[in-house]
């Protein structure tokens, strides 16, 4: 009789300490499912966010190429414009000081000129 009231006391831990753990693997059970589905939504969230960077690296690529075409379309321009306009406004300008210093002189010898007469 007093083993089987030992037992029964026992027993009694026992049970709720199997209650205890049951609920806790319950608890860890959910935990874990909550963590894997905000897992997912994250990865998720991810994989959406480095797909619209990529798309934009792609224009900002796009629009590099495009600018470094026009700069070397400016440069050449440039070069062309400097080789068919610039050597014969060099010349001018030359041409135009020539006449202008020419001027000035015949001025100025007029001008000694009339003074001394």
């Amino acid at each position: 009789m007093a083993f089987v009231a030992l037992v029964a006391i026992l027993a009694l831990p026992v049970i709720k300490f199997g209650k205890t753990v049951d609920e806790l693997t319950n608890t860890v059970r959910d935990l874990r499912r909550e963590h894997v589905a905000k897992t997912a939504v994250t990865v998720d969230e991810t994989n959406a966010l480095l797909a619209s960077t990529n798309a934009q690296l792609q224009r900002v690529e796009v629009i590099t190429a495009n600018a470094q075409t026009v700069t070397t379309n400016a440069a050449a321009m440039s070069s062309l414009f400097a080789a068919t306009v610039g050597g014969p406004m060099v010349r001018v300008a030359a041409f135009t000081y020539g006449v202008r210093r020419a001027m000035a002189s015949r001025k100025e010898g007029k001008a000694g000129r009339g003074g001394r007469g």
